[in-house]
């Protein structure tokens, strides 16, 4: 069963969870999230029950009482001076979605921490034609629309076949979801509007695979494709695009996983 924890540092407040009894440290970073992924844990360790063996997962959230001003670059600071605290080094780092630009950011500006960095359904930056679903989380987010935030966050992230077996499970969310959690979702997802390292991506120095989603609803497959634009000159990058699996592959594509653990494990 996952262990969780809290970790204070310098004002920093921040829960993780741990599990797997492998050598190597894999760290993983959710995406935008509605409610505190640590609710979910032992959901977590199941799905990634794959890296057991060779690594020890840690999965971080984002800080408590974070400002109204919160910016990726600071959740990137914040999160790698908890990695730090723990000990951690030589990482292998996976971020997902907002999780992945957290993860570029960590890789641009603490490149010893990071020994490889795999990219999921991210972007390093979201054009204005590309801000579409999340003005519409935020619009939602901000009117306390607590069930139609979680129809919507569900049925952008997943296929329409796939929504529809998970329906019910959005509509709970929405009976217990709080003021308090809408106000700092609309905080995280304002922070992705903001964010641009395209023109930085060249300074991350570690192997990278990115993996991507033609179908995209949420940040458009043009995003991961300009990942590739920057990094595809190095012969350790790497680039997956699926097909038909929606903004959450991470979640619905069945050789995700492994995929994952098959480029770290890879000398």
């Amino acid at each position: 069963m996952a262990e969780s924890g809290t970790v204070i540092k310098d004002g920093i407040e921040m829960d993780y969870c741990r599990f797997g009894t492998g050598s190597r440290t894999f760290v993983l970073i959710p995406g935008l999230t509605i409610q505190s992924v640590m609710g979910t844990k032992d959901f977590i360790e199941k799905k990634y029950e794959v890296m057991n063996e060779d690594f020890t997962t840690w999965v971080f959230d984002r800080r408590k009482n974070i400002p109204d001003d919160y910016s990726i670059y600071d959740m990137a600071d914040d999160t790698a001076e908890i990695i730090k605290e723990l000990g951690l080094h030589d990482i292998y780092l996976f971020g997902i979605s907002q999780g992945g630009m957290i993860a570029m950011v960590i890789a641009i500006r603490y490149p010893e921490l990071v020994k490889k960095a795999v990219l999921g359904s991210t972007s390093p930056h979201v054009k204005p034609e590309q801000r579409g679903v999340i003005d519409e989380w935020i619009r939602l987010a901000r009117m306390k629309d607590r069930e139609g935030l979680c129809l919507e966050y569900g049925k952008e992230i997943y296929p329409p076949e796939v929504f529809e077996q998970v329906r019910d499970v959005f509509l709970r969310m929405a009976e217990s979801v709080t003021d308090e959690e809408l106000d700092r979702f609309v905080i995280l997802a304002k922070s992705i509007t903001e964010f641009d390292v395209s023109d930085e991506l060249k300074k991350i120095k570690c192997p990278v695979l990115a993996l991507g989603v033609f179908e995209d609803a949420v940040l458009d497959s043009d995003a991961t494709m300009e990942i590739a634009v920057n990094l595809d000159f190095r012969e350790d990058f790497s680039l997956y695009m699926y097909k038909g699996y929606g903004h959450a592959a991470f979640d619905t594509a069945p050789d995700y996983k492994k995929r994952v653990h098959d480029f770290l494990m890879k000398e």
